[in-house]
């Protein structure tokens, strides 16, 4: 990878914790509960989802929670822009765009590390998560 996209994948990423931070705040987090935001390429993407899930092939998103026993929340959260993007074509129709696409994983995956979780299937979006996680993106995105 060149040095200048490193610099723009770290700076991404840098903003995306910032999306986090919001959602941490809205949530009313414990004070110190902090996210960290990793950007990865599709295939350590891949290799992560396989350690993780079990499961073959590209995902958009992957959240660690790691509960503190002082009650503060840390977590990680690993979004892949290359899945990013293929959702965002997608929508595109519908005028999502790859930053809209990437804040959404942010919020998606930092409400994981809240310990909230929805449904696989078509119940996935009438989830308490997925509106919640919809009205926070609409905030970001004004």
């Amino acid at each position: 990878m060149q040095p200048g996209t490193q610099r723009a994948r770290q700076a991404r990423a840098d903003e995306l914790m910032r999306v986090a931070d919001r959602v941490l705040a809205w949530e009313r987090a414990p004070a110190g509960s902090h996210i960290d935001v990793t950007l990865l390429s599709a295939a350590a993407m891949r290799r992560a989802n396989r350690r993780a899930t079990g499961r073959r092939g590209l995902t958009d998103v992957i959240a660690y929670a790691l509960p503190q026993p002082d009650g503060r929340m840390v977590g990680d959260v690993y979004i892949c822009p290359t899945a990013a993007a293929a959702a965002a074509a997608a929508g595109a129709r519908n005028g999502v765009t790859l930053n809209d696409e990437l804040v959404r994983l942010a919020v998606h995956g930092t409400l994981h590390v809240l310990g909230y979780d929805h449904p696989e299937g078509p119940g996935r979006t009438r989830s308490r998560m997925w509106q919640l996680q919809e009205r926070y993106v609409t905030r970001l995105l004004r």
